[in-house]
């Protein structure tokens, strides 16, 4: 029985992982972007590592942008793009580590004394007139009205010029990541209650299984097969014991 629910762990495992992939990515990309619009985010939202990597893509990406662009006006019949806007992405860049600091010595005073904060991991309250929306809830505004605002204010800031393409383009982005990054925050909540409820509903039918009253239907709707005529009923019992112990380890330990 465990060599059969195996190959099971270590999908359930490797999809941990890659949610856990995603939202790391993604933290990367909009952790620039929440600095502004999760102005109280607390001490342990955002990892060292992801910052650091945050850091590093503030470097590189305007260094990127450059190259691409001296690149393509050396090609033959390319015509060069010139862009126009108060901020490039440069500036962008500029005003992310400028931004750090500031974060910097808020986060360090929460860290110097812990009683400043009630939790850690909270990303803080949302800006005030996002609760002004209707319907706004907690995963609504995290979901939908974050990532539709800053998808809108890069369009319009690069329509008054006010934004170069460039960091137009990367605000862009980082609105697709901020809906994914919220969702796989999402989806890992909402996965542990529906595990459970999972768990509740395959007990009654387990114990079926163990008193061999459980019907084919009953057992397909937690993919088990029923167990064959004659088996004896110590080797019943301890195969109900196995499945029984394989569901309680489904549950979620994050």
């Amino acid at each position: 029985m465990q060599s059969q629910l195996q190959p099971q762990t270590n999908v359930s495992r490797l999809q941990d992982q890659m949610v856990d992939l995603v939202y790391s990515f993604c933290s990367i990309f909009t952790f620039p972007v929440e600095m502004v619009i999760r102005p109280q985010y607390g001490s342990r939202y955002f990892q060292p590592v992801t910052m650091f990597l945050s850091a590093v893509l503030m470097i590189v990406l305007p260094v990127l942008f450059a190259i691409t662009s001296a690149v393509s006006g050396l090609l033959p019949f390319a015509k060069p793009t010139v862009t126009f806007g108060l901020i490039g992405i440069w500036g962008f860049s500029k005003l992310f580590f400028i931004g750090s600091i500031v974060h910097g010595v808020r986060i360090f005073r929460r860290m110097i004394n812990m009683s400043r904060e009630l939790s850690g991991v909270w990303e803080g309250p949302p800006l005030p007139f996002f609760t002004w929306l209707p319907g706004a809830s907690h995963w609504k505004i995290r979901l939908i009205f974050e990532p539709i605002a800053v998808f809108a204010a890069a369009l319009l800031l690069q329509n008054f010029l006010l934004l170069e393409s460039s960091a137009a383009h990367f605000l862009m982005f980082v609105s697709v990541c901020l809906v994914f990054k919220s969702y796989t925050a999402w989806f890992v909540q909402w996965e542990h209650l529906r595990i459970l409820m999972d768990i509740k509903f395959a007990g009654p039918i387990i114990a079926k299984l163990a008193d061999n009253t459980a019907t084919d239907d009953e057992l397909a709707s937690i993919h088990i097969a029923s167990f064959p005529d004659g088996l004896p009923p110590d080797m019943r019992h301890a195969a109900v014991t196995d499945i029984a112990q394989a569901y309680s380890a489904q549950i979620p330990k994050r």
